[in-house]
Formats: C-alpha cells, structure tokens, sequence
C-alpha cells in the first residue's frame, strides 16, 4: 500500500457524501475504506504519527464509524486489523439504518514494510498450507469476533478484509456460521490457493476440459480417501452446515491470487446445469493438495480444511482492463464509481 493513497482527501470516494445502505455499491465502498483504515492504522503506527498526523481516522469517521478497538497481532505488535462501531447523526432517518452494521471487523492485508512485512509473508505462507487458523493473529480475530457476537448477537456485524485479511474474515465468517451466526461478509481479492487457471488460460473450452479432468481426478481419490479416513464424511457435513452463509467475495480475474474463485463457482454450475450436480457438489467441498496429503496420510493435513473452498457466495467480478497487477490487486478499485461489475449469487 503505497504512502502517498494514504491521504483519505485525495484518495477516498469524493463521490459518497452520503450513505444509503439499502445501496449494495455503497456498502462495498464502505466496507473496503474501513479495510483501508485498518492498513492506514498500521502504517501511522509504523510511521509514529501521533494525534493530528495521524492519516488513518478520516477512513472510518467519512462513514460515522468511531474506533472502538484495535486488534494486535501477539508476535510482532503489528496492527493487524480494528473494530469499528456504526455511530450515525441523531439526524439520520431511520430507514437508512436498516441494512447498516452496528460493529464491522476489518482486517488488512499484507504490508510491505519492514515493520510487518516478515510476520505478513510467514502469514501467507500459513494459508497456502491451510494452516491461518493455527496462528496467534487470528485467534485474536476470532476470540473478538466471538466475543462481540454474544454480547450484540449476528445481525449486526459485519467482517471485511483484504488479501490476507480477507482469508482471516473468511475463516473466521466460516467458524462462526458453524456455530449457527451467519455474519455478512465484505471480502476483496481473497486468497483462492490453486493454479490460476481463470487468470493463466486464455482459451474458455481449454479452461472448462481443465477443470473437468481434475474434476474427474479430485472425485477418484475423493473416494479413495473416505475409504480409509473418517474426515471425508466430517468435510462433507462442514460443508452443509455453512451452506446458508453467502459472504460476498469481490475479485478481479485478472489478479492471479483470486481470479478462480471464477472458475470455481463457474465450473460448478456448469456441472449442475449438466446433470451432475452431486459430482460438483463432492469435488467443490476438496482441493486437490488436501485430498492427495489426505490421501498419503501426511501428519497435519487429515483434519486441516481448505479455506478458499466455500458452498454459496455472491460474487462479484471487476471487469474492468487494467492490466497493471498494483491495480488489479489492490483495495482502491473496490470504491471506484465507474466499476464495470458482474455480480452473481452461487448457493450450494
């Protein structure tokens, strides 16, 4: 996140002077400048900017958010995310409230400066092993999730995040729908851990042979796996218990860390539309690496459960070209007012 977008004046939504959030464009904006702040918060700290200089309350007080905690990650004392709480005008007519949040959770992404960066990367290492819920960072998220949901309750708190910390919200989304508290969700560009195919392979048909040959192959050792281990069946009933939870996942199919969940939900439905719904529906709840480490029996991975892998989302896509991979990656486009958006609803 480069210092000089910091700067809310310059770099924040002129255009939302006002929020109504019956508007799914509103929310969005709104949701990815609180993410902005929690990055902003590190990089004040970083920076030991103190009082007036400090760049990071303009992201959430634009909104009528106030901070109400900062959440810190126990290894490196980074800021690695805040808890905001929704404080509207005496003023504010009611039925602009309706669909508004009472505390959002917003978590950043990966800083790259020297402060974090280390702790970030061994991070992002953590969720390409499946291993993000083992680290102290997001038991630290998810105890303060779980503590504000039994005080205010579900319907009214929000999570959000970026990259990394869109990964942390949606492990923490998932554990919490688990537990029967459906949290809405504002995720961008979260990690899908898989080969880019949406992003590498140009040609539709190829890309659809691709996935249905590792379709084919994931459903074999699938079956091979339940065989001789019990977490297949464990893996299965995760999947139906979370299935009402439809978080909304914003991603660019151009940025390679999230552009197949595309081709994920995609391919899915094009399974179903073919008559074999009960093939995508078996193969959608296991990636590849897991089902081949299952398969093996390597320590660790029996019980560790793919976090990209969801049952329902609503997508969102940014179709807009720019090619530069800062942009199509980063948390700025998400408040643009001329985004060409595709949006669709995948419910398992």
């Amino acid at each position: 996140m480069a210092s000089g977008s910091e700067d809310f004046n310059r770099w924040g939504p002129k255009h939302l002077s006002s929020v109504d959030w019956h508007n799914a464009d509103h929310r969005r904006s709104v949701s990815a400048c609180l993410v902005k702040g929690a990055y902003v918060l590190e990089s004040d700290r970083q920076e030991t900017r103190r009082g007036s200089e400090c760049l990071s309350p303009p992201w959430w007080e634009a909104f009528h958010f106030k901070l109400v905690y900062q959440l810190i990650d126990g290894v490196d004392n980074s800021i690695f995310g805040a808890i905001f709480q929704y404080s509207p005008p005496a003023y504010t007519y009611h039925r602009s409230l309706d669909r508004s949040p009472q505390y959002v959770f917003a978590f950043r992404g990966t800083v790259k400066k020297e402060g974090s960066f280390s702790r970030d990367f061994d991070l992002d290492l953590d969720v390409i092993r499946n291993g993000l819920h083992e680290s102290c960072r997001f038991k630290t998220a998810m105890k303060a999730v779980h503590d504000v949901v039994s005080v205010v309750g579900s319907s009214s708190v929000w999570l959000t995040g970026h990259s990394l910390g869109a990964a942390i919200g949606m492990l923490a989304g998932k554990n919490m729908a688990k537990r029967g508290s459906f949290l809405e969700a504002y995720l961008f560009n979260p990690p899908f851990v898989s080969p880019p195919i949406e992003r590498i392979v140009k040609d539709e048909k190829v890309r659809h042979g691709l996935r249905f040959a590792g379709t084919l192959i994931k459903a074999g050792l699938a079956f091979a796996a339940s065989e001789n281990h019990n977490n297949s069946k464990g893996i299965e009933d995760s999947f139906a218990v979370i299935s009402g939870w439809i978080p909304c996942l914003f991603v660019n199919p151009l940025d390679p860390i999230c552009a197949e969940y595309v081709g994920y939900f995609e391919h899915r439905r094009k399974l179903q539309d073919m008559g074999a719904g009960k093939l995508a529906r078996l193969t959608s709840q296991h990636s590849l690496g897991n089902i081949t480490m299952n398969a093996v029996g390597l320590k660790g991975f029996e019980t560790s459960e793919p976090l990209h892998l969801l049952p329902s989302a609503s997508l969102t896509v940014n179709l807009n070209s720019n090619r530069e991979l800062s942009k199509y990656h980063g948390l700025d486009q998400w408040w643009r007012p001329d985004l060409n958006l595709s949006c669709r609803v995948y419910k398992y």
